[in-house]
C-alpha cells in the first residue's frame, strides 16, 4: 500500500499553514513541519520553552546547544525572533494567541477528542508537556500521525481508550494515508494517497467516514 513518508506528511501540513499564522509545532513528528514551510510566507513558529520566530533545523555545523525547542532539538532563530520567560510562553498558549498547533496523537475520536500524552500502560512514562494547554488554547488543532498503529489498529476511533488530552478540540488529521476533517457531523475525508480508494480506507477505520464530495 502506498503511504506518505514522515517528511511528505510534514510537507503536506506545511501547505495548509497560511501567511501570518502563529503556530506551535508539538514534540516529535510535528517538528518536521518547520523544514517545509514555504519561504514566501511569513509564519511565526512558537515553542513553549520560550521562543517565537523559530526557523528550520540547523546544519550540523551551525548547531547552537543553547538554542533548542521544547523537544530539546536544535533549532534556528529567524531575524526578528525573540526569547521570553516560560510563564509568558504558556500565557500565549492559554490566552488564545496561537492560530494553529500541530500535535502528534495516539488516538483521535470521531468527535475530535485527543489522546496524546499517555497510553495508560503501567510502564509508560506520562509526558503531558504543554499539549493540554495547546489543545484548548490554539484556534485550530491539527493532528499529525500514522493512520494505523504498529499492530494495524486505526488511530481514528469512536471513543478514545487512552487518557484524554482535550475534548472535541481536533479540527483536522494529517496521516500517511489520508487527510481527515473532524466536523460536527463526523469525520470527512479531504484527500487520500494515490492508489487508495475510499472503500479500502473505510474498511480499516472503525468509524463512519464520508468523502468531502458528498457534503459540499
Amino acid at each position: 500500500m502506498n503511504r506518505l513518508s514522515r517528511d511528505q506528511m510534514a510537507a503536506r501540513v506545511a501547505r495548509d499553514i497560511p501567511e501570518g499564522a502563529y503556530v506551535n509545532l508539538g514534540i516529535g513528528l510535528p517538528t518536521r513541519v518547520a523544514n517545509y514551510l514555504p519561504h514566501e510566507r511569513e509564519i511565526f513558529l512558537h515553542s513553549e520553552n520560550g521562543l517565537l520566530g523559530m526557523g528550520p533545523a540547523p546544519a550540523p555545523a551551525d548547531v547552537d546547544p543553547e538554542l533548542i525547542n521544547a523537544g530539546k532539538e536544535p533549532v534556528t532563530l529567524l531575524p526578528g525572533g525573540c526569547f521570553f520567560h516560560h510563564g509568558d510562553s504558556f500565557a500565549m498558549m492559554r490566552g488564545g494567541h496561537l492560530d494553529i498547533c500541530v500535535l502528534g496523537a495516539f488516538q483521535v475520536s470521531s468527535k475530535g477528542d485527543l489522546a496524546n500524552w499517555h497510553t495508560g500502560a503501567a510502564d509508560a512514562i506520562p509526558a503531558v508537556g504543554g499539549a493540554m494547554d495547546l489543545a484548548i488554547g490554539a484556534k485550530q488543532v491539527f493532528v499529525m500521525m500514522e493512520y494505523l498503529t504498529k499492530n494495524g489498529e486505526c488511530k481514528i476511533v469512536e471513543h478514545c481508550t487512552y487518557p484524554l488530552t482535550g475534548i472535541r478540540c481536533v479540527d483536522r488529521i494529517y496521516t500517511d494515508l489520508a487527510v481527515v476533517d473532524i466536523t460536527p457531523d463526523g469525520p470527512i475525508v479531504r484527500e487520500m494517497v494515490a492508489g487508495l480508494d475510499f472503500d479500502a480506507l473505510q474498511t480499516m477505520t472503525p468509524v463512519r467516514l464520508r468523502m468531502l464530495e458528498e457534503v459540499v
